[in-house]
């Protein structure tokens, strides 16, 4: 196919894309569930499970195997501003007030899922060998399968949360607080399942996290600090330090890469390390990063649309996804609420929090992306995960629409300015 043939089609299935997932992400809202919500509809939509199953094959003939290295590109280039994004958002002022509450909360809906997914590959190992025979049994899966079922959407529960007006109440905080907590560690423990991977494969997992580990110390103590300096200057050569968040992101991704990770586990990074200004996360370089990763995501949806097919799904499929949703479910709403009681948050709002911490969304279908990207996991599994991904997030909005009438939680106390961490 030629170059100019490729940019042709490239553009119409970008404008086909933005179109598709503005209009659902529209519906989504009016629903009741969050806009990223209908824009994953909307991915999953022009894939294979419905687009590709009219006559002729739509899906097929609007994203050729030609162009879809293309598409990717430029999803990968989303996925790190967005993990860019999710990394600066969290708020370390939030982690310090609300330290002990989310501490207990995060550990948790963290452990408590990994440790039953454990027990389910042990007492369900026939279930999970059946889907995937290929990979199941081993170190990176099972590693992995923890991780994916203790995964909390940060930037998903975010959007929750200020969409129904519950971000400055005890159980929206603390759920923050305690997502922001759980993405981290999540983020780091999916680096270790990924080492040894991939396309680093012939490099030894022990090799690769010791990489890693050095990474993060030269992103905090060297790479932070000399950021810090820079945009501290008064006469600085470049005023707008857009363009600057910009090159950090895109270079710890490349770093990562290089490592024989990801690119998404370095945009987090990168987030993560960014100065912020009074402790708070400067305007001027999250809402243009925020934006423009808004506008680029729905091409990695689609990207995850084109892997996911439905239609796999056998009986043996439909068994583990329930196996997945008691563990994955279970693991969140129990613990979550446990760990807000024990903190002196009341029923209903312990019931809020455990019910955020149960949003997935985003987040978890980048780390699936990940796993099938590095072949951790088999496009059957993938399809299965990505449903639990939906489920769970789907029904986080008829929950919190029980459980958050007017006036029924707190409002905490406002947050003070304070340095950067």
């Amino acid at each position: 196919m030629r170059t100019e043939t490729v940019t042709t089609i490239v553009v119409g299935d970008v404008a086909l894309i933005v179109a598709a997932s503005t209009l659902l992400g529209a519906v989504a809202r009016r629903l009741g569930q969050p806009t990223v919500f209908g824009q994953i509809l909307a991915g999953i939509a022009l894939g294979p499970t419905l687009l590709g199953r009219f006559p002729g094959d739509p899906t097929s003939r609007f994203f050729p195997g030609e162009v879809q290295p293309f598409l990717n590109v430029l999803s990968q280039i989303a996925i790190v501003v967005f993990m860019f994004v999710a990394g600066y958002e969290i708020d370390f002022r939030l982690l310090r007030r609300e330290g002990r509450s989310a501490l207990t909360v995060g550990v948790l809906a963290l452990v408590a899922p990994m440790a039953l997914t454990l027990g389910a590959l042990s007492l369900f190992d026939g279930t999970f060998a059946n889907v995937d025979p290929d990979h199941a049994g081993t170190r990176a899966f099972t590693l992995f399968l923890a991780v994916a079922t203790s995964i909390t959407a940060l930037p998903v529960l975010a959007a929750i949360v200020r969409e129904r007006g519950i971000a400055a109440t005890a159980p929206g905080t603390v759920s923050m607080a305690a997502a922001g907590l759980m993405d981290a560690a999540a983020w780091l423990l999916l680096a270790a399942a990924l080492a040894g991977t991939g396309h680093a494969s012939d490099r030894p997992w022990q090799v690769t996290l010791a990489m890693l580990i050095v990474f993060l110390a030269v992103m905090f103590g060297v790479v932070r600090p000399l950021v810090a300096r820079w945009m501290d200057r008064p006469r600085a050569l470049a005023a707008n330090h857009l363009p600057l968040a910009l090159v950090l992101a895109l270079t710890a991704a490349w770093a990562t890469s290089r490592l024989g990770l990801h690119p998404v586990f370095g945009g987090f990074v990168a987030g993560l390390a960014m100065p912020r200004r009074d402790g708070v996360p400067d305007a001027e370089i999250l809402e243009p990063m925020e934006q423009s990763a808004g506008l680029l995501l729905p091409l990695f949806f689609v990207t995850t649309g084109l892997s996911f097919d439905i239609g796999t799904v056998d009986g043996g499929g439909l068994a583990l996804l329930a196996v997945i949703l008691v563990v994955a479910i279970g693991g969140k709403l129990v613990p979550g609420y446990l760990g807000a009681r024990l903190n002196g948050l009341r029923p209903r709002e312990s019931a809020v929090v455990a019910a955020l911490v149960n949003a997935r969304g985003l987040t978890e279908l980048i780390a699936l992306n990940v796993a099938l990207e590095a072949g951790i996991i088999n496009a059957e599994l993938f399809t299965v995960l990505v449903l639990m991904a939906l489920v769970t997030t789907f029904i986080t909005g008829p929950l919190l629409a029980v459980l958050t009438p007017e006036h029924s939680v707190r409002t905490a106390p406002p947050l003070k300015a304070t340095s950067a961490p």
